[in-house]
């Protein structure tokens, strides 16, 4: 692969910064050396084995569901979500996709995949998914009951047959710009939703983030609540056994577990779920805002918790269980209901 001088400082660089930082992942490990996950990875850092796959990734997502039984990771800065399943109903198409398993139900937004490279470290394998800035939108681990023969036949028919180092570019930040302030008619649409789909669309027509809109709505729509509702609605979803569904995503990717919980447990200001088949990891300190937000629908009222960032982006999503067609547990509307101070529209 070319630029070899550039692997070989890179690795000795890793090395410094792990014997500064000996329990440090290797996300932490590259920001603090100023790089791409991407490139620690190319440069086969520590006791990583890396080999680049052919692109486009779509090409490879489509064949996951030969691996079995495995683990789905999505990520973003401050809320990991991990999931075991099969990828079952895969759709990946050159902009978006999806997958609608039972157990791995993931949201594809392809615009910025670059890179698929496979990965071993610390006796895992794994297919990783970059962005072309090297930031990992999905991770793909195996687990005992993977098929191995399907992950060597994946690899002998992508490898690609002439690695060079990977080329980044910087993401091009939204351009469009948005109002300070909802207008009236945002209020007038909120309410003439029939599908909570429809919620993007009305943002993007009136042109406005989501916490402008969630701010001046009205409260009987979106309402603040203290920080700290998100980890109260764990526990209590854990102590009552109120099925739920977590939203976890970056720009490229939001992947969902729906069902209930029973373990969870603080480390630090990391909230934990440790379910065998779901694992949730929240910093709770990195939550600015979190809104109690309620959206009619044609099957009823819907109400989700949603948890923000300082910089406004979305950390984690939560709702009842529910498909089209079934109206939302009452469990969790009262749950919702009990951490607002003023009476939500019904």
């Amino acid at each position: 692969m070319e630029n070899h001088d550039r692997a070989v400082a890179l690795r000795k660089q890793y090395q410094a910064a792990v014997e500064q930082q000996p329990k440090a992942r290797i996300r932490n490990l590259a920001d603090s050396l100023g790089v791409s996950e991407l490139e620690l990875v190319a440069a086969q850092v520590g006791d990583i084995k890396a080999t680049p796959l052919r692109t486009p990734p779509q090409d490879i997502f489509r064949e996951l569901g030969s691996l079995g039984r495995v683990m789905a990771l999505t990520r973003n800065e401050h809320c990991v979500h991990e999931r075991h399943g099969r990828y079952e109903d895969i759709r990946a198409g050159k902009s978006m996709g999806i997958v609608l398993g039972p157990d791995i139900d993931l949201r594809m937004f392809f615009t910025d995949w670059a890179h698929t490279w496979a990965v071993e470290s610390g006796g895992r394998k794994s297919l990783q998914f970059f962005d072309r800035a090297g930031m990992p939108v999905h991770k793909v681990y195996l687990t005992p009951e993977s098929d191995e023969a399907a992950w060597e036949d994946l690899l002998s028919r992508f490898t690609e047959p002439q690695p060079v180092w990977p080329e980044l570019e910087a993401l091009q930040p939204s351009s469009e710009e948005t109002l300070a302030q909802a207008p009236d008619a945002l209020r007038d649409e909120w309410l003439a939703m029939q599908d909570t789909h429809e919620f993007f669309g009305l943002l993007k027509r009136h042109k406005v983030e989501r916490l402008t809109a969630l701010r001046d709505v009205g409260a009987d729509l979106a309402q603040q609540v203290p920080v700290e509702t998100a980890e109260r609605m764990l526990n209590d979803v854990a102590e009552a056994d109120i099925p739920f569904m977590c939203f976890v995503g970056n720009h490229g990717m939001i992947q969902i577990h729906s069902g209930p919980v029973k373990k969870v447990l603080r480390t630090g200001p990391w909230f934990n779920v440790l379910e065998p088949h779901f694992n949730l990891h929240l910093n709770t300190q990195a939550i600015h805002s979190a809104w109690v937000v309620n959206k009619p629908t044609v099957d009823g009222w819907v109400t989700s918790l949603e948890c923000f960032s300082e910089q406004g982006e979305m950390i984690v999503q939560f709702f009842g269980v529910r498909k089209p067609g079934i109206p939302e547990l009452p469990q969790w509307r009262a749950l919702l209901e009990s951490y607002c101070p003023i009476p939500l529209a019904a």
